[in-house]
């Protein structure tokens, strides 16, 4: 999971350095597009989650028939999913960014990526249903190998598609997002094959037996919870990033390449939360609640140790890593000042994050959503407006600190009282209808 979460996340960054050349413009444009890309793919992330959740529980009490069964139901949710909110996106393009506070200057820029980009999310969340079933059993190779082939796909097709190489025409702005859909497409079917391959196998034909109430019911019990929760923190970046517009393109074009730097930082703690699910959820489901806490407890204390350490080396290095997207001072200026304040929180947002995937493994995903919106809502917005009435965008950087503190702290704690053993339901007994 580390190497394919890696590989996703080295898309915004190689995004981001081929539309930094087209000039400051674009740059800020993808820079207000980046939360709200972010923000869709944490829905998907919920999706992912909920077939997670239900399959590995159903595999770990030895219900086999009810796995494969909740599998293909998750995925044709997914897919359904994905057309609702690639519909809804298209009609509400232009409302959103102007509320974001983007600029009639970027909106032609902007429109010219949603466009395609709302197209491609149906397709790419399908592929993330195969893949969470992949991830349920355990196949955190073939997981991978999903990721890895969407990472590839747009590395390839960037340079091509953004910048035009060789007879490539330059599609500009919109090349990213061309390329962005081509490798949904790829690794989708990539995706949906290995899945019907897996040891559990996922054969559509089990869509005809029915028990579609309780599948929608298991399946968004834990993913709408989780969808909510995982776009809580994106929607907080979202709305910061409407606070800095009001001091220019400049500052959201820096907040949006911290944003990027940010997320290849804590790629590790991403991989480490994306691992836990399968771990707690099948030990929950086993009836062993200790060793679910247990790989709770170890998860959290890599997130502080690791947190600390990559906050310590982007501080260091941030002149040298802001210029690698830009050559504006007062750009690089702005990324250096973020990495010096917010960079600190990256542990807590570890052991946030790893956190949710435990408590969403265990059906306890209201409670991951109660945190993550208790620490946006209530911790992260108002101190950065409130830090941005004191000072400045130094303000607005100290809520984000201030939130991945708290909050992280505020998650274990909950987490940790979720998997004690009182809380833990014996195993259910397979039947023969299942």
């Amino acid at each position: 999971m580390l190497m394919g979460i890696a590989c996703m996340m080295s898309v915004g960054i190689v995004d981001a350095y081929f539309v930094g050349q087209l000039g400051p413009d674009p740059l800020a444009a993808i820079s207000f597009i980046f939360p709200v890309t972010v923000v869709l793919s944490s829905l998907g992330v919920g999706v992912l989650v909920g077939i997670n959740s239900v399959v590995a529980r159903a595999l770990g009490g030895g219900r086999r028939p009810l796995a494969e069964r909740r599998a293909v139901q998750g995925i044709a949710f997914a897919a359904a999913f994905g057309l609702i909110v690639g519909a809804l996106l298209l009609l509400f393009e232009a409302p959103l960014f102007q509320l974001l506070g983007a600029g009639r200057d970027l909106s032609g820029l902007i429109s010219d990526y949603m466009g395609p980009y709302a197209l491609g999310i149906p397709i790419l969340l399908t592929g993330m249903g195969a893949n969470a079933t992949l991830r349920a059993q355990g196949a955190a190779n073939r997981s991978a190998v999903i990721l890895l082939m969407t990472a590839v796909t747009n590395w390839v097709l960037d340079p091509l598609l953004i910048a035009g190489w060789g007879p490539f025409p330059s599609y500009g702005i919109a090349g990213a997002a061309y390329a962005s859909v081509g490798a949904f497409v790829l690794s989708g079917l990539v995706g949906l094959v290995l899945a019907a391959r897996s040891d559990l196998g996922v054969n559509m034909a089990r869509l005809k037996e029915g028990d579609w109430g309780a599948g929608a019911k298991a399946l968004i019990g834990v993913g709408g919870p989780a969808a909510l929760s995982n776009s809580i923190n994106p929607v907080g970046l979202t709305i910061l990033t409407g606070m800095l517009s009001s001091y220019g393109n400049d500052a959201v074009a820096a907040f949006g390449v911290a944003g990027r730097l940010q997320s290849m930082a804590v790629v590790p703690l991403l991989a480490m939360s994306s691992s836990i699910g399968s771990i707690v959820g099948q030990n929950w489901g086993a009836g062993k609640p200790e060793r679910s806490q247990d790989a709770l407890k170890q998860a959290s204390m890599f997130c502080l140790v690791y947190g600390v350490g990559i906050a310590a080396l982007l501080v260091l290095f941030r002149d040298a890593a802001a210029g690698l997207f830009t050559d504006d001072p007062g750009v690089i200026g702005q990324i250096g000042t973020y990495l010096m304040i917010a960079a600190w929180g990256f542990a807590g947002y570890g052991i946030l994050i790893v956190t949710n995937g435990a408590l969403n493994a265990v059906d306890r995903a209201p409670h991951a959503t109660l945190v993550s919106a208790a620490r946006v809502l209530l911790i992260m917005v108002p101190v950065a407006w409130a830090g941005s009435r004191i000072g400045d965008e130094t303000g607005i950087y100290a809520g984000e600190l201030a939130a991945n503190l708290v909050g992280g702290a505020a998650a274990y704690f909950v987490g940790v009282r979720m998997l004690k053993a009182e809380n833990c339901p014996a195993p259910s007994p397979a039947t023969k209808a299942e």
